[in-house]
């Protein structure tokens, strides 16, 4: 069923990434409603009507689905209850049951294991002394981390040595944990797809990241892997989107070891952050794809305009002061795109800097060059 444009959607969530979904969908003649515990929010600050309530308010979740077409999601860790109120009522995409696991590590590697996806070696985990085990299977170093609510860096810990497992497992609360054995790899990437009704499927090609303090850093577009490479990439994000039968945006994160195997990482079934370039990068960024998906529509040409890169902007730019807005957008190929945030935190994602070029490299200087003319001297 087409849900055309002139109709409300909704997002829960409310972040960067509603934000930008938001405005892609107001371009196309939608209206979009969120809902969130937040207010003032970035989402919010573009829909048409901002709902501050916990997704735990089922009550508010009725009162939230009587009046959009269709649900999404900008974040994974919707509470299940919370979707099965939306499916109630209308069309939620992607599905509550990939969110179910998506929102899971332990749920998520069993999935990609289980269809055939390379995945690091890894073991589940739910008390102290199967940590123990898992170590004596897997050896260090390992990565313990939590099953649920884990990103940037959050909710995980290296394990170096055996004796340090009772640490590790205090660090994390005690909870359900996946441990992962350390992949040695020369590069970390990204597939971008999205999926329509019909099960067509466009992706971005492969997006190269580099990552500071586990938050991502810059994204280049291509990457700069193999043609196999590439290829292969690619061809495992659009599996794991039919696996799925994913109807929106899924961002595959994998490793590239220096002898050219992939490893599945991470899945994010949402517009994600390496994906922020496409909006300056290509005909049709990942946030029209979803907006275009979860309404039925055909997908838009996921043609490269040029090379391109993103450098993020965290809450550390203003550790000075205002930045210099003018000194950063003196290069005239650099855009600047801010999500709307009250508070600069360290660490806190505030905005981005893209541009494309000739070449990634050119493209990967001119924004970080920007942004070392943001900070004040």
């Amino acid at each position: 069923m087409i849900v055309a444009p002139g109709a409300t959607l909704g997002v829960l969530g409310s972040g960067q990434l509603g934000r930008m979904f938001a405005i892609a969908a107001r371009r196309l003649g939608y209206r979009v409603h969120t809902l969130s515990p937040d207010n003032d929010s970035p989402t919010g600050q573009i829909a048409d009507e901002e709902v501050s309530a916990s997704y735990d308010d089922l009550d508010a979740v009725r009162a939230f689905a009587r009046r959009i077409a269709v649900a999404t999601f900008e974040f994974e860790n919707v509470p299940a209850a919370t979707v099965d109120v939306l499916s109630d009522a209308v069309p939620v995409r992607p599905s509550g049951a990939v969110l179910h696991v998506s929102q899971h590590r332990a749920r998520e590697k069993q999935f990609l294991d289980s269809i055939g996806v390379p995945v690091a070696a890894f073991r589940i985990v739910d008390n102290v002394d199967g940590l123990r085990a898992a170590l004596a299977d897997l050896g260090c170093p390992a990565i313990l981390k939590t099953a649920s609510f884990g990103y940037d860096g959050k909710g995980q810990v290296r394990i170096g040595r055996p004796e340090e497992a009772d640490a590790a497992w205090a660090s994390i609360g005690g909870v359900q944990a996946v441990l992962e054995a350390v992949v040695p790899f020369e590069r970390e990437v990204s597939v971008i797809v999205a999926r329509a009704l019909d099960g067509t499927i466009v992706d971005y090609g492969v997006i190269e990241n580099a990552h500071r303090r586990h938050i991502l850093d810059v994204s280049l577009c291509p990457a700069r892997v193999a043609a196999d490479v590439g290829r292969r990439a690619v061809a495992l994000a659009r599996r794991i989107a039919e696996a799925f039968e994913l109807v929106g945006v899924l961002c595959t994160e994998m490793f590239v070891t220096p002898g050219g195997e992939i490893l599945v990482n991470e899945l994010a079934p949402r517009p994600h952050n390496s994906g922020h370039l496409t909006i300056d990068a290509h005909v049709t960024c990942q946030f029209e794809q979803q907006v275009r998906a979860v309404c039925g529509l055909p997908l838009g040409s996921t043609t490269a305009l040029g090379p391109a890169a993103m450098a993020n902007l965290l809450g550390d730019v203003w550790a000075g002061g205002e930045p210099r807005w003018d000194a950063a957008l003196a290069d005239p190929r650099v855009k600047l795109h801010l999500y709307g945030k009250r508070a600069p935190k360290p660490g806190r994602k505030m905005g981005h800097l893209t541009a494309v070029a000739a070449t990634v490299e050119e493209a990967e200087a001119a924004v970080r060059q920007a942004r070392e003319r943001l900070l004040r001297a």
